[in-house]
């Protein structure tokens, strides 16, 4: 595995016998979908990898679509030095300024790294189903042009997650998450919603043998939901992995119920 180029957008690179993931599409800035191998190494520790004397940002993930930027956060920690609680609530993180790495969680949620080419500004997302049904990565996106991103200048890499061919949902869920890239949703029940997005290319759903399951591609709703704010799909990467399937080199909750994760971090090299 170590060195191995996996294709045109992803390869492995190695650092004192351990290998990280990263993707072509962001080589304008150091980063790295890291493997259960780093464990328990944080943020902190993981980016003296990626730039030495880089400040580590992360927040508490409560699956949830609040997109933080790195002075908001350190505005909260200003204002609240005695809390007990370190790390402000959120799923996604924005740098600005340089000096800084943003980071993301995940053990079968959905890593989601972005970086702007001309401004260098980047994001750290962690996208599981339930951020995904609130549209974390259109929020990020939405930050993004608040600072003056242009879409076209946007390279995105989604990360190591369960694959859609294993995650099994209640249809429930399935439908809730489709629901953000299906058209006029709010006039279509579940199954009306289900029926639609079986229809897509490359879709983001599969049956199940079990009455009131469904398997669910959430990192392909990610991508469908990019596509559809006007991203182009050469510009969107997503990992060729499971984690739950790969047990060798990634953490997986579903496999194993362990609250053990593998960090996903990008530095912003202020341009």
């Amino acid at each position: 595995m170590k060195g191995e180029i996996i294709d045109n957008n992803w390869q492995w690179q190695e650092v004192e016998g351990s290998s990280y993931l990263t993707c072509n599409l962001l080589l304008d800035w150091q980063h790295g979908f890291f493997t259960k191998e780093f464990y328990p190494l944080t943020p902190e520790n993981l980016t003296s990898i990626l730039r030495p004397k880089t400040k580590a940002y992360r927040v508490k993930q409560v699956h949830g679509n609040v997109v933080l930027t790195t002075q908001e956060i350190d505005l909260a920690v200003e204002d609240k030095e005695q809390r007990s609680n370190l790390f402000c609530d959120g799923d996604g993180l924005i740098s600005s300024q340089g000096q800084e790495s943003v980071w993301a969680a995940s053990a079968d949620c959905t890593p989601i790294l972005i970086g702007d080419r001309q401004t260098g500004i980047v994001c750290a997302i962690h996208a599981g189903w339930r951020g995904t049904s609130l549209s974390i990565v259109k929020q990020a996106i939405a930050r993004f042009t608040e600072f003056g991103s242009q879409l076209e200048d946007l390279r995105i890499a989604i990360g190591p997650a369960i694959s859609g061919e294993i995650y099994q949902v209640d249809e429930f869920v399935a439908a809730k998450v489709g629901r953000t890239i299906t058209a006029n949703a709010c006039d279509h029940n579940d199954a009306e919603i289900l029926d639609k997005l079986r229809l897509l290319p490359n879709s983001p759903v599969s049956n199940d043998e079990l009455p009131g399951k469904i398997r669910l591609n959430v990192p392909r709703v990610n991508q469908i939901q990019l596509e559809q704010l006007g991203i182009n799909l050469d510009y969107i990467a997503i990992a060729p992995f499971c984690t739950y399937q790969q047990s060798d080199t990634f953490f997986s909750y579903r496999r194993t119920g362990e609250k053990k994760v593998q960090w996903s971090g990008i530095t912003n090299l202020a341009f």
